[in-house]
Order: structure tokens, then C-alpha cells, then sequence
């Protein structure tokens, strides 16, 4: 009798209480907030890497996900000796690289970036396998990397590339320079570097320019081969580096003594990499951090959207940035035209940018 007492006094007292009082709390203010896990796997740790990863980040905060409040990452970067590797090593990198992929299946991350076609290419089908989704970024082309097409990236497989047409970036570099005829491009056996020589060597055809190249080990220094390149027949006008990491060891040592060599010579160097190269004239390609961008919007509508990596298309920068070192200009005494010095903004850090 007591307990039946108790009971209508309670439904008494609640029966009095205002009506906002009774209303149930919105269910979002009682979930609890999730913390996204990503895996963050690359080989070889170098400075355009970390330009895409920032980018990535970046896009990421932009839509609300922070790391170290609602976001976990853990990155592994597999360093090995790049520049004396030999086949023995590049093997050890491809076991190392299953190894990782296999750990990450185990640790069960919401998603894994992967930075480079390396990393890429040697992970995707056993993270994909166990339907973790992949993103990609700092890719050069995809099909380097294992995806069906520039447009599809296969199965449990999404990104952002930095492939840009090199018919357009051909373009720009015979109007900046209609009379080379003959350009000089040194690489080694880097994926991304390959594919940008031969990519460049197609499309110049068209223009009436040949591309002659040279392949070197990691460890050689570039002085040899764009010397060859110069005097063994093939008369280089010019010489352009491509997406290649051989350009970024040493503190960048490839890059300054081609710098030095294009002085002497009085020869131009065009980079097709958007990375800051001691003597180029011209700059012409996709931005790693823009490219970072777009793989983290990837990334978005994978954890938010809960979208699959299958149903995205690979992104890209849909034309390429074109800077223009005025003070290399005037130290090679080049005369660019009054049709493209028309077109130029000054950004801050004294690169001309030719607006489109």
C-alpha cells in the first residue's frame, strides 16, 4: 500500500511540473562524441609528403574533425637508404610496406591515407580486402599506383592526384619559349619520375619538341648526364626536373648544381614539380597542399557521409599553377611575351603567377 501511495504522489508532483521540464533531451547532446582513427602510411620522408599531408589535415579541420580532440592519427614514414638501394633493399621496402598493411588491418582505423603511388600501390589490395578504406594523395598518376584510370581508383580506393595534362603544361612552356626545340630531362627509376619524363616526351612530339633524358641511381650527381645531354648530340635548350624524389636528396643538391650548370650555360630550367627549385625559371604543375585539399574532401565523405571509397572519383587541380622567377628571368636575359607579362600577379614571395 506503501509503495502504491509513493507512486501516485510522484505522478502527482510530475503532473505539476512545467512542460519544458518533461521534454526528453535532444539525442545528439547525449551521444558521445566519436574519435575518427586514421593510419597514415608513406615511404621516404620528404617535403612536398608534408606539404600533402597539411593539406589533408587542413580540410579535415575545416569540417570539424581535429586531432587530438575528435581524431587519432598515427603515421608511419618507412625511411630505407633511397639513394644507394638496391634491389635487395627496394624488396625489404615492398615486405616492410605488407607488414604495415597488415598491422593497420588488425588495428581497424576508420581510414588510411596513403601518401605517394609506392605506399599505394603495395597496400591498397590488403587494406581494401579488409574493408578499410583508402584515400591517396601525392600520387603523379594513378594507374602508376594500381587504379583502373585516371578517374576510377578500383576497389576500397579513393584520392586526389597531382596529374595535370602535360599537353597544357607543353603549351605553356613552347609560348613562354617558342625557340626550344630540344629539352633535356635527367630522372631515375622513381615511379612518379618515369611516368612525368615519358608523359612529357608524348606530348612535346606534338609541339615539334623532343625530349632526350637520362636515368641515374639515386646516388649519382646530375653534373655527368646534363652534361651529356648538352654535348653528345643531343643540344638541350633547356632542362626540366620532373616529380622525381632523386631532386630533393643531398639538401636538394641535384637541383643547385643543375642550377649552377643552366647559369653557366645560359640555359633555362622549367620545373613540372611545385617545389621550390634553385634556378628555375618556370614552375608549372599541381600544388601538393591543394592536392592534400582534395584528398581530405575524400576523406570527409568517407567518415561523415559514410560514403565508399568505390563511389568517389579520383580529384585533381583542374589547371595547373604556371610561376615565373622574375630574377631568373633577368639573369638568363629572357624576353618573355608582352601577351603573357600581361597576365602576371606578384605574390609574396616575389614569383610572378600567370593568372589563366
Amino acid at each position: 500500500m506503501k509503495k502504491i501511495v509513493t507512486a501516485l504522489a510522484y505522478l502527482g508532483l510530475t503532473a505539476c511540473l512545467p512542460a519544458q521540464a518533461m521534454e526528453l533531451l535532444p539525442s545528439a547532446s547525449m551521444d558521445v562524441v566519436q574519435t575518427y582513427k586514421i593510419e597514415i602510411l608513406q615511404v621516404t620522408d620528404i617535403e612536398p609528403y608534408q606539404q600533402s599531408l597539411d593539406g589533408f589535415l587542413t580540410t579535415l579541420k575545416d569540417n570539424g574533425l581535429v586531432v587530438g580532440e575528435n581524431l587519432q592519427i598515427n603515421r608511419v614514414k618507412l625511411d630505407f637508404n633511397i639513394e644507394n638501394g638496391g634491389f635487395w633493399d627496394k624488396f625489404g621496402v615492398l615486405l616492410r610496406l605488407r607488414q604495415e598493411a597488415e598491422r593497420i588491418t588488425m588495428a581497424k582505423p576508420d581510414l588510411v591515407l596513403t601518401i605517394g603511388s609506392t605506399a599505394t600501390k603495395y597496400t591498397r589490395s590488403i587494406l581494401s580486402d579488409a574493408h578499410i578504406p583508402v584515400v591517396f594523395t601525392a600520387v603523379a598518376n594513378p594507374m602508376d599506383a594500381g587504379c583502373p584510370s585516371l578517374q576510377d581508383a578500383g576497389v576500397g580506393v579513393t584520392g586526389a592526384t597531382l596529374y595535370m595534362d602535360m599537353a597544357e603544361s607543353m603549351r605553356v612552356v613552347h609560348q613562354l619559349f617558342p625557340d626550344v626545340k630540344k629539352i633535356g630531362m635527367v630522372h631515375s627509376d622513381d615511379v612518379n619520375g618515369v611516368a612525368h619524363v615519358e608523359n612529357a616526351r608524348a606530348n612535346a612530339q606534338n609541339l615539334g619538341i623532343q625530349v632526350s633524358s637520362k636515368l641515374v641511381d639515386k646516388a649519382d650527381s646530375i653534373i655527368p648526364s646534363v652534361k651529356e645531354l648538352l654535348d653528345h648530340g643531343k643540344g638541350a635548350q633547356m632542362y626540366a626536373v620532373p616529380l622525381d624524389t632523386y631532386y630533393g636528396l643531398r639538401k636538394y643538391e641535384p637541383t643547385l648544381d643543375l642550377s649552377d650548370f643552366g647559369a653557366e650555360y645560359n640555359l633555362p630550367i622549367v620545373s613540372f614539380a611545385m617545389v621550390r627549385v634553385p634556378g628555375a625559371v618556370l614552375y608549372i604543375g599541381a600544388d601538393f597542399g591543394v592536392v592534400g585539399n582534395l584528398s581530405g574532401v575524400q576523406a570527409i565523405k568517407i567518415l561523415k557521409a559514410h560514403k565508399k571509397p568505390d563511389v568517389l572519383s579520383i580529384l585533381k587541380q583542374q589547371k595547373p599553377i604556371v610561376l615565373i622567377d622574375p630574377e631568373r628571368v633577368a639573369a638568363l636575359h629572357v624576353s618573355l611575351p608582352d601577351t603573357v607579362l600581361e597576365k602576371k600577379s606578384l605574390r609574396q614571395d616575389g614569383l610572378w603567377l600567370l593568372n589563366n
